[in-house]
């Protein structure tokens, strides 16, 4: 029996972080993006989701298998 494997996504900090609200900051920071130009990989839940629409301005995102 094969296992599924979740979606992964992997989110790149595009936008500096200066200069935004403190819960940007914060939302940012849970994700685990503190530098400009740094990914992180996910999985794909609609809670990551959420998150990464609150910064979407600030992220770019790429689905991975």
């Amino acid at each position: 029996m094969k296992k599924k494997t979740a979606k992964q996504l992997k989110i790149t900090l595009i936008r500096s972080l200066s200069g935004h609200l403190a819960p940007q900051k914060a939302t940012a920071a849970a994700l685990g993006l503190h530098k400009t130009n740094r990914s992180v990989v996910h999985a794909d839940t609609p809670v990551i989701r959420g998150m990464i629409n609150k910064i979407r301005h600030l992220v770019a995102v790429e689905e991975q298998a």
